[in-house]
């Protein structure tokens, strides 16, 4: 920047020359003959000219001895005309001499007219404005000068101590030699200087972090390699320790997890085959009601449970179909209810070999059914605690009916209803003897009698029909201990099994 603001303070100064010349030039050419009114002859001229010596020697001084105040007069040409001529120019140009003459005296000044001492002490004034101008610009430009210099000296001892390839083949220059500031020639050399100091600085500026690196503690450079070997050295032992480590747990964790994966494995195993056995179900959609309930072998845990409650009844039918795999030793217990304080509110037995009966209060019913076969069977039991009447269905006919079961009796509410378990307590203590083993379908319950041709509707398949109190629904029966539940149809099953 400051190279810059030299160049610039040279170019001003030049400029500033000029207009010091230029207006220095004005006050001398406002001579008395221009005073003289339009209508004087070149007599009145000469004599007026030749009573104000001091401006002619100035203006001689200015324009040189070609220069006068008017045209010089012909010989034998009259000394006056009647036709006065137009004024002439006093000037034809502007030249930038030094000034023999000194400024006008103040007898002079006196004797000027008052316009002209005021604009002759106005141009003095900015005369001298200029001039201190110059003077500041000029003490400025040394002090960069100096700068400069100075500058360029510490370049050179910058060099200096650099390679002999970093530095320039020919000698240098002073680029701020005595000269005139105006010369476009010393302009464009302060460029070049400016340019060639600016790229010798950039250089410098990249080899002095080099050199300062290569000069610093060359002697325990080969230590730096050997601590940083060491340290890789112990990185890598700690990573290989790290890894030997995870390893062990790995193999930990492999042993410990391989009885959990066996287990996993089984059910998996299990979906699978539930999986298939949905693929391969008798229809694509299946309805709520289309599952079974499987108890394969005889025991005392598997069984299902109904997740509804039943109200108070004062009659009831209850429809199901029941397979029974018990090999003729009796059908067990396909369902029981029990209410605190009543283990045997409602049951269905058939024990060992004695005929099926049924329970209400612990009061027996003897019931005509017969399921030794291991075919699908539809029951329907229907009661009333008026009288206690009863009737009991097999395949949609009436296979007995009789009176005075738990006559006057209501059903009590919030029991337990339990499939393939009769219970000695509330919903517990099964007795493995009095299970049932089979499938049970569509177990459904109202809180009516339905009629026979209801009955027999159901068990031909031509009449559906849920159970208002408790539908067959597969959200309502969850199954324990082993017993599992399968998509079937048993309308369309029944005749595969």
């Amino acid at each position: 920047m400051k190279f810059l603001a030299v160049l610039l303070a040279a170019g001003m100064l030049a400029f500033l020359g000029a207009v010091i010349c230029i207006i220095a030039s004005v006050p001398l050419a406002a001579s008395p003959a221009r005073a003289l009114p339009g209508g004087a002859d070149n007599a009145s001229a000469a004599s007026a000219a030749a009573a104000s010596p001091g401006p002619q020697r100035s203006l001689s001084a200015l324009h040189g001895a070609g220069g006068s105040a008017g045209p010089p007069a012909l010989p034998g040409a009259p000394a006056a005309s009647a036709h006065p001529l137009p004024p002439v120019p006093l000037f034809s140009r502007f030249l930038c001499t030094p000034l023999a003459a000194a400024c006008p005296s103040g007898t002079e000044q006196g004797d000027a007219a008052p316009g002209e001492r005021e604009e002759l002490l106005l141009l003095q004034s900015t005369a001298e404005q200029l001039r201190q101008t110059a003077l500041q610009q000029e003490a400025r430009i040394r002090a960069d000068q100096d700068t400069i210099r100075e500058l360029t000296g510490k370049l050179g001892r910058c060099e200096s101590g650099l390679p002999r390839g970093l530095q320039d083949a020919g000698p240098r220059r002073d680029a701020m030699a005595d000269g005139p500031w105006d010369s476009p020639a010393l302009i464009l050399e302060l460029e070049d200087a400016v340019r060639a100091l600016r790229d010798r600085i950039d250089r410098i500026e990249q080899e002095l972090p080099a050199r300062a690196n290569l000069s610093a503690a060359p002697a325990p450079a080969p230590a730096v390699p050997t601590a940083l070997h060491s340290k890789m050295d112990e990185l890598e032992g700690q990573l290989l320790a790290k890894v030997l480590a995870l390893e062990k747990e790995r193999v930990a964790l492999s042993h410990s997890s391989q009885q959990q994966r066996q287990e996993v494995e089984k059910e998996l195993d299990a979906l699978q085959d539930r999986v298939a056995e949905l693929e391969h179900g008798s229809s694509a959609y299946s309805p709520p009601d289309a599952f079974k309930i499987s108890i394969p072998i005889r025991n005392n845990y598997m069984y299902a449970r109904v997740r509804k409650a039943l109200p108070e009844l004062y009659a009831f039918t209850v429809c199901m179909w029941l397979r029974s795999r018990s090999d003729g030793t009796g059908q067990g217990t396909p369902f029981s209810y029990s209410v605190p304080g009543q283990a045997n509110e409602i049951v269905l037995l058939e024990a060992g070999h004695d005929p099926m009966e049924l329970l209400i209060n612990d009061k027996v019913a003897q019931l005509p059914l017969s399921l030794k076969d291991t075919g699908w069977h539809h029951i329907c039991i229907a009661w009333t605690t008026r009288d206690g009447l009863w009737s009991a269905y097999q395949d949609g006919e009436l296979r007995g009916s009789g009176e005075n079961l738990a006559a006057w009796h209501p059903i009590k509410p919030h029991g337990i209803l339990i499939l393939g378990q009769e219970q000695d307590t509330l919903g517990g203590r099964f007795d493995a003897t009095q299970a049932f083993v089979g499938d049970i379908a569509q177990f459904n319950l109202w809180d009516h009698a339905l009629t026979p041709a209801q009955v027999l509707g159901l068990a031909n398949c031509t009449g559906p029909l849920l159970g208002n109190i408790l539908p067959w629904e597969d959200k309502l029966v969850e199954v324990f201990g082993g017993a599992t539940k399968a998509t079937f149809d048993v309308c369309k099953g029944r005749a595969k099994a």
